[in-house]
């Protein structure tokens, strides 16, 4: 039986080289006249703060920094950006950078507006009060936020809190291939294996369906065949540019679906071990898929995404087309040169513990197969040194 859905489109996209030149027109295009651009230091140094600010005063709109977003935003960051909105008196948000930026302004667009702290927003549409417009300039092929409605923040207990509503999605995303040439290595490759589960993961969760699928899909065909090519030559546009759109519709197919175990497993590493998300997510892929080879499903969503993918043929067993997506995989993390856990500390003493914080993870009730304590044990103990 096909899967039921509620397809509503809050984004427009603006994709292509140069693109973040019209961010101006397109923020007056919204009715805003004063904006709060949401940035970080490293996206300021590279210059990309100042040439998107300067688009929009040649536009007319005067544009106030905030530059004071970190990796894994917290509740006190958005706290900082929610009182700069505030005193500045602003009508809109301008969230330039990875994830970490789009999502303080997206938590701090929530608290400004509706009062109160972000941890009063954890889960989905609790916002009573209209939101302010958002536009959102990734400068990574990596989290998909533009594309979500939803802001990852971690509370004070450093704890990843989920928050989202309908409202908070961008107006506007404007994804420009441009703006990701200047990212460190180390970046691309966080970035970019994120994407890469968050195809993975989308396409086999509880919460798939017909539409979902379309953008895990072509998301998975893309980053599996142009990030090898962005590492590999770094300044090459064309494959930046399928890079990040494939990291877009990974986000679109979150929106509309869901995540797994292998997000689940990550946070806690992230939180515990300071990993990279992107690292702690790619390392724990693996283990996770081989789990759900023993749930029929999951083979099938597997040997589909491979198939589309042009990693077999299409009338290939669904056994072959997981193994060869497992191969796949496992190359371009070969690619990314990370280290297993062991080597970032992570030891068999901390397994259970870890366990215990994995399952109390919101992802990984979306798993395809049940995951339990004892389960994420064993998928830790298989990632300590694959």
């Amino acid at each position: 039986m096909t899967a039921d859905f509620d397809f509503q489109p809050r984004t427009r996209l603006v994709f292509g080289a140069g693109a973040a030149q019209r961010c101006g027109t397109l923020v007056r295009e919204l009715g805003l006249r004063r904006v709060l651009l949401v940035s970080d230091r490293g996206v300021a140094a590279a210059g990309h703060s100042d040439a998107v600010r300067q688009s929009l005063t040649d536009a007319g709109v005067e544009a106030l920094l905030f530059l004071d977003v970190r990796e894994n935003p917290a509740s006190a960051d958005v706290e900082r950006c929610a009182g700069a909105a505030r005193e500045a008196g602003i009508d809109g948000f301008v969230g330039l950078g990875g994830g970490s930026s789009i999502d303080t302004a997206r938590a701090a667009n929530l608290v400004l507006c509706n009062g109160g702290c972000i941890e009063a927003y954890q889960g989905y549409a609790r916002a009573e009060k209209p939101l302010l417009p958002l536009v959102a300039l990734p400068t990574t092929a990596g989290t998909g936020s533009e594309c979500q409605s939803f802001a990852l923040i971690t509370d004070a207990a450093h704890r990843k809190l989920a928050c989202g509503d309908p409202q908070a999605a961008a107006r506007v995303a404007i994804l420009d291939p441009l703006l990701t040439v200047t990212q460190p290595r180390a970046v691309t490759v966080a970035t970019g294996l994120d994407a890469l589960v968050h195809a993975v993961e989308t396409a086999v969760c509880t919460r798939r369906n017909p539409l979902s699928l379309l953008y895990s899909h072509d998301s998975f065909r893309r980053i599996q065949a142009h990030l090898p090519r962005v590492l590999a030559a770094p300044d090459d546009l064309e494959a930046r540019a399928e890079l990040q759109l494939g990291a877009a519709f990974a986000g679109m197919a979150i929106e509309n679906s869901m995540l797994g175990a292998a997000h689940a497993s990550a946070n806690p590493l992230t939180r515990r071990f300071d990993l990279a998300h992107g690292h702690a997510v790619a390392l724990m892929l693996p283990a996770v898929m081989r789990f759900n080879f023993e749930h029929a499903a999951a083979r099938h969503g597997y040997a589909a995404l491979a198939r589309q993918a042009g990693l077999t043929g299409p009338n290939a067993p669904a056994e072959d087309g997981c193994q060869a997506l497992l191969r796949r995989i496992t190359e371009l993390l070969a690619l990314g040169q990370i280290p297993p856990l062991s080597a970032h500390g992570v030891c068999p003493a901390d397994i259970a513990e870890l366990a215990t914080d994995a399952a109390t993870q919101w992802t990984g009730r979306f798993n395809p197969r049940p995951v339990a304590e004892q389960d994420f044990a064993r998928l830790y103990a298989e990632s300590l040194e694959a």
